[in-house]
């Protein structure tokens, strides 16, 4: 016995509205998305009454950053140790031997007096002669 088979139809999958749905969700992602920046250190800068502000920003300076524990991050390069020869090697590093380049250092209100003293040492050391200290500009009291 012999069955008559039925012509095969021909299935296509509608591509377009598949694009659509990856196109909607791919949007949906790149908008939702939030970036962080790991490497930086939250530095509470302590207030000055007097002082004057930063020269050219667009001049290539070195910063170093020290937060409330004690943690060194020079050009928000967070570093491994927070020794002085550590230090020394990063301001080396980022300077390529150049002391006449701007050193910048912020510390937060409550950072150790030691810890700024090591930052100032390792400038010394290596002979940057062109050192500033950053605050913020106290408010006025009325």
């Amino acid at each position: 016995m012999k069955f008559r088979r039925k012509p095969r139809e021909t299935v296509d999958i509608n591509l377009a509205s598949l694009i659509d749905v990856v196109f909607i969700l791919l949007l949906f992602f790149v908008v939702t998305t939030t970036f962080t920046r790991e490497t930086q250190l939250r530095v509470d800068l302590p207030e000055a009454v007097s002082g004057s502000p930063a020269e050219d920003q667009q001049v290539k300076q070195i910063d170093v950053a020290i937060s409330a524990e004690g943690v060194f991050s020079v050009n928000n390069k967070i570093l491994a140790k927070n020794d002085l020869p550590t230090l020394m090697e990063a301001m080396q590093k980022e300077s390529n031997g150049d002391t006449n380049m701007p050193l910048s250092i912020s510390a937060d209100g409550k950072t150790q007096h030691q810890s700024v003293i090591t930052a100032m040492d390792a400038a010394g050391k290596l002979g940057f002669s062109h050192l500033r200290m950053t605050t913020v500009e106290a408010a006025p009291k009325s």
